[in-house]
């Protein structure tokens, strides 16, 4: 009879347990973000907004993680397959993904994407080794070219450039697909001509090429490229500045997309209002987390690059600011 009631006690003690414990680990949520390849501005998007997620923990019970991604494309996907809760996405691929254009005819429109904030500009930069005499886009035909792996923004922001060109992979001597970690050893070790990188700037990976070894960034102008901007109101024309890069001393002329934060509108209300909270309410300090931060402003970040809604939780946040 002792030992029964013993064990009554106990299991009643480990129940007690399990029950008092549940609470907690159910406040405990976590969030996943899309980002990019790990020498790009957009990994260091994710790890700093999760770094500052991650210092409310406490408060808010959000757990934030950024794993490197293959880029825009993939973190559409992603983000609508429910992998991802968050993710960068190139302004233009946020339009398309939204309409169901182009990559993503047969998915169809993505009518659930919903839009968080915008972030830096994104000029399309390509990279050329000094001795492949590139120095204008239309230099690159029949040269080695990385034109970017696919489900990346660089891939798809090229199609969308050679097909105003009229070009095929063919056009190339070699059309290599390597991802944004790959490219840049690749022109140093020359196997390709050149690379390219739709990216903020600095950029760790185009640093590391123009260092590696003697590189130009080629131009990207002309009348195709005025008629892609005029066609499409998510480009702009842009200027990647001289003496940023080792051996580029002069400005040159490209165009290029912002970065942009994107949900779906399946994510929590709470999970993307603490999100935004969490950027904007320590705005100085993410501001200096990378040199690409440095000349963002809060009124241009609510509303330039987003083609799509704002999710609800973003909206909280920006009216409770005043900003709506």
């Amino acid at each position: 009879m002792r030992l029964k009631a013993l064990t009554y006690l106990f299991s009643a003690a480990l129940c007690y347990a399990a029950t008092a414990s549940t609470p907690a680990v159910a406040q405990q949520n976590f969030i996943t973000i899309g980002t990019g390849g790990q020498t790009g501005v957009y990994y260091v998007v994710g790890q700093s907004i999760c770094r500052l997620v991650n210092r409310g923990t406490d408060s808010h019970g959000l757990r934030c993680n950024a794993p490197s991604s293959g880029g825009s494309v993939a973190n559409v996907n992603a983000i609508r397959g429910g992998e991802m809760d968050m993710g960068v996405v190139q302004s233009d691929i946020q339009y398309k993904a939204y309409e169901g254009l182009e990559n993503f005819a047969e998915a169809g429109a993505f009518t659930d994407m919903r839009a968080m904030f915008a972030l830096h500009g994104e000029p399309l930069t390509i990279v050329a080794r000094r001795d492949a005499n590139i120095a204008h886009l239309k230099d690159l035909k029949g040269k080695r070219f990385n034109i970017g792996n696919p489900g990346s923004g660089q891939r798809d922001t090229m199609d969308v450039v050679m097909n105003a060109l009229g070009w095929t992979i063919k056009d190339f001597a070699l059309a290599s697909q390597l991802s944004a970690a790959e490219q840049a050893a690749a022109l140093g070790d020359n196997n390709v001509d050149a690379m390219v990188y739709v990216a903020g700037h600095p950029n760790g990976s185009i640093q590391e090429a123009t260092t590696t070894v003697d590189s130009v960034i080629v131009a990207v102008n002309g009348e195709e490229i005025d008629g892609i901007i005029a066609e499409h109101p998510y480009y702009a024309k842009a200027i990647i500045p001289g003496g940023m890069y080792r051996g580029n001393d002069s400005d040159v002329e490209t165009f290029g997309v912002r970065a942009t934060m994107v949900t779906s509108a399946k994510v929590s209300e709470e999970a993307v209002y603490q999100t935004v909270k969490a950027v904007f309410d320590n705005f100085d300090r993410f501001k200096r987390l990378h040199p690409a931060f440095a000349e963002l402003k809060e009124e241009e970040m609510i509303k330039e690059g987003l083609s799509i809604p704002l999710h609800d939780g973003a909206v909280r946040y920006y009216r409770e600011r005043g900003w709506m």
